[in-house]
């Protein structure tokens, strides 16, 4: 069997549903432009959610998309979980690869964005584009355990981005 010429890593979790409708719309970008380049048969988009994520998908890609929430002004738990996992494993085996975080917050989102930062550096990552927070200004305790529907500039964007990272490694 031959090696696909690249593979993207989507990695996600989500309580509410915002943060997986980052990532779904991400992977639709994705997929989208890899169809309009007439990539596809060449490069494979891999959706995982974080607590199925291995090492081996981490290894075996060649650019990610980490998709998660902030909670209580950190990195979901979940999320966490999976960097812990694959972390030691991968170190100084995916340098140089570039990465996106996009975050789905109440109201700031920038300590999630700290911590996937941090971790991205010592896997000596690039961003391939700045963070994008995503805003559901949930603030009562109802809104913020209630389910998400993300606005669609919002998923648009998180397509758009999901396309740029499947047009860069085309």
């Amino acid at each position: 069997m031959t090696r696909l010429a690249a593979r993207m890593l989507i990695v996600w979790h989500s309580r509410t549903g915002a943060a997986r409708q980052i990532a779904d719309a991400a992977h639709e970008g994705a997929l989208a432009a890899l169809r309009e380049l007439e990539a596809l048969e060449h490069i494979s988009v891999d959706v995982r959610r974080a607590t199925d994520a291995t090492l081996e998908d981490v290894l075996e890609a060649d650019a990610y998309c980490f998709c998660a929430p902030e909670n209580l002004a950190t990195l979901s738990g979940e999320m966490k979980e999976f960097f812990d996992r694959c972390y030691y494993g991968a170190l100084d085996r995916v340098n140089g690869r570039p990465y996106l975080a996009l975050i789905a917050a109440g109201s700031d989102g920038t300590g999630a964005v700290r911590q996937i930062e941090r971790i991205c550096t010592g896997w000596r990552l690039r961003p391939l584009a700045p963070a994008h927070v995503v805003l559901t200004h949930a603030q009562t305790p109802e809104q913020i355990l209630a389910p998400k529907t993300l606005p669609e500039h919002e998923r648009e964007h998180c397509r758009t981005l999901g396309a740029t990272m499947a047009a860069w490694l085309a």
